[in-house]
């Protein structure tokens, strides 16, 4: 298939682009910035348009997203995470053809602070930040394009792997490690995230794709969840490394997600067993990269 993927410059969508490829798939990049293939940003209805036309995918892996939740301009979140996508649902619709599916990103984090620890997609969301709020909303205005379009919404969970921004606080964490630092500072200590691998993310993704559960909304998650106590005790136990471990008050962040787990049954109904490394091997590959 002809497979656009937005935002295939990014850290999710270079390892989806070679998941794709080695499958055999065309991808054609889309995204602001060098090295996509076609260089438009979602706010540039009219590029968009043109360009999805010129394209003709088959199907369409939504990526594209303002996805640091520490970001210090809240509207950016919607201009890009909601408005942007609106653009792209709207140019598809125009296009000569439509695709088979279209995979939609949207995030754990509207989940936001629940009462249970696995959360399910029948949940009702609380999102408590302005980028989960983005993407709650982005999946509600999708929703109205169910009957012209082959929509499939999914809530990843946290993932980390070679090549994720130091501001994310597992390649933070890991930099400190290789660099064999004596001190590390970080926020809170006290969260439980659910941490996947980005390759198995990645093959989810291209899962998707080839067998797409229209209308569905799933979340892609490991199903296990790790403090960051257990991530620092996994990055000693793999380098020797023991540096002090500081907590700022700076680096926490307001209104955080105490504890999320994602309830995998849905996705692995849909696309069957799937390829999960356990987080002390994604985090030997980090190390060691």
């Amino acid at each position: 298939m002809r497979v656009l993927v937005t935002g295939s410059n990014g850290f999710t969508g270079g390892y989806l682009v070679n998941e794709l490829t080695q499958a055999g798939h065309d991808v054609v990049g889309l995204g602001n910035g060098a090295g996509n293939d076609w260089q438009v940003p979602l706010e540039d209805r009219e590029g968009l348009a043109a360009a999805v036309a010129a394209i003709e995918p088959d199907a369409v892996v939504h990526l594209a997203a303002l996805a640091f939740v520490g970001h210090d301009d809240p509207g950016a979140f919607y201009q890009v995470n909601l408005m942007g996508t609106r653009n792209l649902l709207a140019a598809l619709t125009a296009a000569p053809s439509s695709p088979a599916a279209v995979v939609l990103a949207s995030s754990a984090n509207v989940y936001g602070n629940q009462e249970r620890e696995c959360l399910g997609e029948d949940l009702c969301p609380r999102p408590a930040n302005e980028y989960a709020v983005s993407k709650l909303a982005m999946e509600h205005m999708a929703a109205t394009w169910a009957d012209t379009l082959p929509v499939v919404i999914t809530r990843p969970f946290n993932y980390t792997g070679v090549g994720q921004p130091e501001h994310f606080v597992i390649p933070r964490i890991v930099a400190h490690f290789r660099r064999r630092e004596p001190v590390i500072e970080l926020g809170n200590l006290d969260v439980w995230r659910d941490f996947s691998d980005v390759r198995a993310v990645a093959a989810a993704y291209r899962a998707l794709v080839e067998t797409p559960p229209v209308g569905e909304t799933l979340n892609i998650a490991s199903g296990e969840s790790h403090s960051l106590h257990e991530v620092l005790a996994l990055c000693r136990e793999i380098t020797g490394h023991d540096p002090q471990v500081r907590s700022s008050a700076g680096l926490a962040r307001r209104h955080e997600v105490t504890r999320l787990r994602g309830d995998t049954r849905r996705l692995d109904a849909c696309i069957g067993n799937r390829w999960q490394p356990p987080l002390r091997e994604t985090l030997r590959w980090m190390l060691e990269a």
